[in-house]
């Protein structure tokens, strides 16, 4: 049972090849996109101008980590492995997704598309029901949502087994789950343009995070394997478990901190802009004196 591998020997070996070179070749196509749209910006704005060298290097950090997560010794561990295969999902999805959205790769790629496909991209955005599906707050619902969902879909029983089965599946899934995480945190840590409110972004992650560990929870204290024993490893109840933890315990920690990172922040962004606010929120505090002279009389009138 230990020697186990998702995609046995033979056609399966050939089908891996040619979709490893397409993934391969997919992620340098994207690569190359955005460094000339990041260049062609630098040219006209200035070095680190509108696209700041930290978000560069976090979408190549994205890059990196889903290629190595997909195809690195962590794949050869999935083989044979379902906890295995769990730290493959909880990398493109706490990892990798974030980091592609911090690298704000909307203006970048969309400099680097042909010109014809730059109008017709200007066209969709500008369409009434575009519009009101870009709204950040509606986007960030529909996106909370569809990231619930496929994680969801991919972990319960027929699909997983679906795609440990077959490659094209298996790599459909990767990608599913590298994109849905990556619009997931698109309005929380992508360009500032495009945010939701603070307010928004906490409940956004609380409420996706919250059915995750539902889901790592079942898997956790189920008391028989829910996966045909086949796609699990030597002690099939164990290896469930500890993916369930693998599910749970990160996919908490990561949320927590974010929320409490953007809250922290988004307090002291009103310290900065109205003071007032959370002065007369403190109860010890005296609040400020009125102001006088000009200011007071524009009040008054």
């Amino acid at each position: 049972m230990s020697g186990y591998r998702a995609h046995g020997p033979g056609p399966g070996d050939v089908a891996d090849g040619l979709l490893t070179m397409l993934v391969v070749a997919g992620l340098c196509l994207i690569a190359a996109g955005y460094g000339r749209g990041v260049h062609e910006v630098w040219t006209r704005r200035g070095p680190g101008r509108v696209v700041p060298g930290r978000r560069v290097g976090a979408f190549a950090g994205g890059l990196l980590v889903a290629l190595a997560a997909d195809q690195g010794p962590l794949h050869r561990l999935a083989e044979s492995s379902f906890a295995g295969h769990m730290a493959q999902h909880m990398l493109f999805a706490l990892v990798a997704g974030p980091l592609l959205a911090a690298g704000a790769a909307g203006l970048p790629l969309t400099l680097a598309a042909p010109r014809s496909l730059r109008r017709q991209l200007a066209r969709v955005r500008a369409a009434r029901p575009v519009r009101w599906l870009r709204r950040p707050t509606r986007y960030a619902l529909l996106a909370g949502a569809g990231q619930t969902l496929v994680l969801w879909l991919w972990h319960l029983p027929g699909p997983y087994v679906a795609a440990v089965d077959h490659p094209v599946v298996h790599t459909a899934e990767h990608l599913s789950l590298v994109a849905a995480a990556w619009l997931l945190w698109a309005p929380v840590l992508g360009a500032a343009g495009h945010r939701t409110p603070a307010p928004v972004s906490v409940l956004l992650l609380v409420g996706t995070m919250l059915p995750a560990s539902a889901l790592g929870a079942a898997l956790t204290f189920a008391p028989e394997p829910v996966y045909p024993a086949r796609v699990l490893g030597p002690d099939p109840l164990a290896d469930q478990q500890l993916a369930g933890l693998l599910m749970w315990a990160p996919m908490d920690l990561v949320v927590l901190v974010a929320t409490l990172a953007i809250f922290l922040n988004w307090l002291l962004q009103l310290n900065r802009e109205r003071p007032d606010r959370l002065v007369a929120a403190c109860p010890g505090r005296p609040p400020k004196p009125a102001a006088t002279g000009t200011t007071t009389e524009g009040t008054v009138r």
